[in-house]
């Protein structure tokens, strides 16, 4: 069924339209990823199928009077009103049907007229039925899951929401929207604030959901997970994609090589054209370039593709350092908790090692202790030789927002005697800051845009060991893609703290885990990880549905770094057996597949993807929609093809390991 037509949407800002003519269905049970680069304008849109801004032209047709949620980022709570009342209160509707069933149950109880019972008895009956449509016979339970999925622990439920922090006010909010349960749900940035855990359990929440949405998100893993259909917003205009966002990759690098070739060829034609014109507007072939003239002014032209470009990030080569670039020994840091205690391991150079734990854990505070700037309570840190650190804080407390962006990535006094204007420049350029944005003020720029004028700070700085602190915030998809790149590629060592599941997997080697109240090591990415708690998480290259190399992070990760993906512990919960287990020469598995060349499972892998991309697309379609049995057939086909496809990844990797 169709909720929502949008047709020929427009508004503009300033000179420049920001949609300009957009187009888009939206089905019940459609779940969209709306994606595109940093101010393509899509919280715009969203604001304008919330009623929040109006278009300037074209317009919204919504079917019937479907109730639509916006997810709100800047909440408001009357004092005095708990955490748990503020959740309740979006359920307000369904308490109101179950105290009016109350009502009449008590009103039935008493004696009346027999055509009062009757009418009584048949609302009493129209209620319950609607209770039992509305699940809405364990309220209570149903607000405390969602808070404790969200990481609000029952001793939060009772305090005020006016007096939680910004981070879990936002949390608060989002409970709310998704207790209200609105027939079309438009999320912008949903997973903000939350950890790692919580974004799980919000993934699986909006999987499982029935409501139409349409996310905005920077998680890949997110889009993967809850998304059937892509919406990409680039230069005002809408294209649709089927399936999630591997999918849309997929599908995306396909289309755009055939535009630019339709493009190319296009261009081509009207270049010789001109020149023809040009040479012969006289002479005994005037008529004929008269004829082309008017084929030209006729000729319908082929739109530039739709490449968005990603910025070209790019570190500098950093100079040697000693083997052992950090070692910790027995740290111990402690607020009104123990954050983190007898904490021991050692970075050797060339690895890159990631930070992840729940928020509020110690992840930050022990990124500080490390660099010298917070002093630990108990242990010692030795820092290698010739180790020079760069430090990018993810709030960029101190930096001078007057500084044009050529001046702020001067660090030193050193550093500014090296770096001529041109060279810095030239620096931020390879971070995409480019022609006059690299003389504004930071005030300035967008968040994205002076993070990576922070990222080129870190290389004038000629750092040889990185320190990142959520250096994804603030950028968009594809300036991701471009920093995992630029971090794989770095030749020195890396140390960061990340919700981003996707970028963990695509840089980290090594993992230090806050859990439970412990600090553990992992050998191995994100995926290493969750293999070792039993979570069944999948790549994106795992999920595509076409188009991407087959080869998963986890298997690049475990080539960088000569590691298994085996996990350890500190000394108190994860001290590895072996003190230094990466110089020893790992041993050649066992096969658990039977032999089959590479290129004939690279085939069957090819196979399955193309099956779970038509099934996304039949899933997609309305007549499918309207059969719940077919969803459910379709539904069941996709798991079993993920879990074919999930063993042709695992045969693939031992093939590529053993064949040769």
């Amino acid at each position: 069924m169709l909720l929502v037509h949008i047709e020929g949407l427009r508004k503009r800002y300033g000179p420049e339209p920001v949609l300009d003519g957009v187009n888009l269905d939206v089905f019940a049970g459609r779940r969209i990823g709306l994606v595109g680069p940093n101010g393509a304008g899509k919280t715009t849109l969203l604001r304008i199928l919330a009623g929040k801004e109006d278009a300037d032209d074209g317009g919204c047709e919504f079917a019937g009077s479907p109730r639509i949620g916006y997810l709100e980022q800047h909440p408001r709570f009357e004092p005095g009103v708990t955490v748990r009342q503020a959740a309740a209160a979006a359920l307000e509707p369904l308490y109101q049907l179950q105290h009016e069933a109350e009502e009449t149950a008590a009103r039935l109880a008493k004696p009346l007229p027999e055509d009062e019972h009757r009418r009584l008895a048949a609302r009493f009956d129209h209620l319950q039925q609607e209770l039992h449509r509305l699940d809405a016979y364990h309220l209570e339970h149903r607000v405390e899951r969602v808070l404790e999925g969200l990481g609000f622990s029952p001793a939060m439920l009772d305090q005020q929401a006016a007096q939680l922090s910004g981070g879990e006010q936002n949390r608060l909010v989002l409970a709310q929207f998704l207790l209200a349960e609105p027939d079309l749900m438009l999320l912008d940035e949903p997973s903000n604030h939350l950890d790692i855990e919580a974004t799980r359990w919000l993934e699986t929440f909006l999987a499982e959901h029935r409501a139409a949405m349409i996310i905005v998100s920077h998680d890949r893993f997110l889009l993967d997970r809850v998304t059937n259909y892509t919406a990409e917003l680039f230069r005002g205009t809408v294209e649709c994609y089927t399936g999630n966002f591997s999918a849309y990759l997929g599908q995306k690098e396909e289309r755009l090589l055939v535009a630019k070739r339709t493009y190319a060829k296009q261009q081509e034609e009207i270049a010789k054209a001109e020149d023809f014109i040009r040479r012969h507007h006289y002479g005994q072939k005037a008529a004929q370039a008269q004829d082309r003239r008017k084929k030209l002014e006729r000729i319908e032209l082929v739109p530039p593709p739709r490449e968005i470009q990603v910025p070209p990030i790019a570190f500098c080569s950093a100079g040697r350092s000693g083997d052992i670039v950090l070692r910790v020994e027995n740290l111990g840091k402690s607020f009104e908790k123990p954050l983190f205690r007898e904490l021991t391991f050692e970075i050797a150079r060339g690895e890159h090692w990631g930070i992840l734990g729940p928020n509020g854990c110690g992840k930050t505070t022990l990124l500080k202790c490390l660099l010298g700037r917070l002093p630990p309570d108990e242990g010692r840190i030795v820092r290698g030789h010739n180790v020079e650190i760069g430090y990018f804080d993810q709030h960029l407390e101190d930096w001078d927002e007057d500084l044009p962006a050529v001046d702020a990535v001067l660090t030193t006094e050193t550093v500014k005697a090296d770096l001529v204007e041109q060279r810095r420049r030239d620096l931020l350029a390879k971070f995409g800051i480019t022609q006059d944005r690299a003389l504004r003020p930071l005030r300035q720029l967008s968040g994205g845009e002076r993070c990576r004028v922070a990222l080129a700070r870190l290389t004038a700085a000629k750092a040889n060991f990185l320190v990142l602190d959520e250096p994804t915030n603030h950028l968009d998809l594809w300036a991701r893609a471009a920093l995992e790149k630029a971090l794989a590629q770095f030749d020195g060592t890396v140390l960061f703290v990340s919700h981003d599941r996707y970028f963990i997997d695509q840089v980290a080697d090594h993992l230090l885990v806050f859990e439970g109240g412990r600090v553990r090591v992992v050998y191995g990415n994100y995926s290493s990880y969750a293999a070792t708690q039993g979570n069944h998480v999948v790549t994106q290259e795992k999920t595509s549905g076409g188009g991407r190399s087959p080869l998963p992070s986890s298997d690049r990760q475990q080539r960088r770094s000569g590691k298994d993906g085996h996990d350890t512990g500190t000394k108190s919960d994860a001290q590895p057996e072996s003190a230094h287990p990466k110089k020893e020469s790992p041993t050649k598995r066992k096969r658990r597949f039977p032999y089959r060349k590479v290129e004939d499972i690279e085939r069957d892998i090819l196979e399955h993807e193309s099956r779970i991309e038509a099934v996304h697309t039949e899933l997609a379609l309305p007549e499918t929609q309207r059969s719940g049995e077919r969803v459910r057939e379709l539904k069941s086909e996709l798991e079993e093809l993920g879990e074919r496809l999930h063993l042709l990844y695992a045969h693939w990797e031992e093939a590529v390991e053993l064949n040769s």
